[in-house]
């Protein structure tokens, strides 16, 4: 067997799982895509993968960015386990224990949030800066902050796509989440997006609905900011893909604000710098799981 020593980074998706291995100085060694099937499938698929690129050598550590929700206190007796989730067979799962079992190292579990927010934070677009706020507005809203201590989680991790918006005066339309009439990704998540629209416009096409997802968007954020006092908010998802809707958003959160809390910077609401930030992220747990900061 090589003496090489190698770290893998796996960011398992609702639609689609990543993984990659890298080396010591992390450098690429392989990656592959699958679609996300069942629990076991994924498992088997995504290890023999990274067996084969390793190709005999030492996988030392493995980080694993997940959708959730999911036990991420490492602490917990049931790290790594998926919460009761929308996605069909992997409720209760646990991921640490069968991804150890079969690769055999030191495994550390995060959101792919809260992972994307540790890649942004430390190489990405908010490098050099103290707190980042990764927020990703798609099928559903999440969020993460990655400060220089690590990354913001307790008995859970954040659930700001939940947080209870207000909401704007003539918006009649009905809430996409099934828990509550007035959170943010009830209103301004994909789902929310797709009913606001006529016929096959995109919200590109369409100033009012566009005007309604920014606003609240923006109240959200100013939100964050008050929480969570951070120096950057890094916005990805497929729903801020569209044209001018971040400078929109980002004019939203200081009218928000109303001039009250700290300072907000022009180059204060951004896009990711990574494709795959939480992929990223994963290989960052992956050396630090080992003691291996980088």
């Amino acid at each position: 067997m090589s003496t090489a020593r190698l770290f893998a980074g796996i960011e398992l998706g609702g639609t689609k799982i990543l993984c990659r291995v890298v080396d010591e100085y992390g450098v690429a060694l392989g990656a592959r895509r699958f679609a996300t099937s069942t629990p076991a499938q994924a498992v088997d698929d995504v290890c023999a993968a990274v067996e084969a690129i390793a190709g005999g050598s030492e996988i030392v550590g493995v980080g694993i960015a997940s959708f959730g929700p999911i036990v991420v206190d490492p602490v917990a007796s049931e790290y790594g386990r998926l919460l009761p989730t929308p996605k069909p067979g992997w409720s209760g799962f646990n991921l640490n224990a069968a991804f150890g079992a079969r690769l055999g190292a030191p495994i550390a579990i995060d959101t792919d949030v809260n992972a994307a927010a540790l890649a942004e934070q430390r190489l990405g677009a908010g490098r050099g800066l103290g707190a980042v706020a990764y927020i990703t507005v798609g099928t559903g809203i999440g969020g993460g902050l990655a400060t220089r201590e690590g990354v913001l989680k307790g008995s859970l991790h954040p659930e700001i796509g939940h947080m209870r918006l207000r909401r704007r005066a003539g918006d009649l339309h009905p809430s996409t989440c099934p828990f509550h009439d007035d959170c943010a990704e009830g209103l301004a998540a994909g789902p929310a997006v797709a009913k606001r629209l006529v016929g096959a416009r995109t919200l590109a096409d369409s100033p009012e609905a566009q005007a309604l997802v920014a606003g609240y968007l923006g109240d959200l954020l100013a939100m964050l900011v008050l929480a969570w006092s951070p120096h950057r908010i890094v916005l990805g998802g497929g729903v801020t893909g569209t044209a001018g809707l971040l400078a929109r958003i980002d004019e939203a959160l200081r009218a928000a604000l109303s001039g009250y809390g700290p300072e907000i910077p022009e180059d204060f609401v951004v896009p990711p710098h990574f494709a795959d930030a939480g992929l990223e992220g994963a290989l960052i747990m992956a050396r630090e799981a080992t003691g291996r900061v980088g």
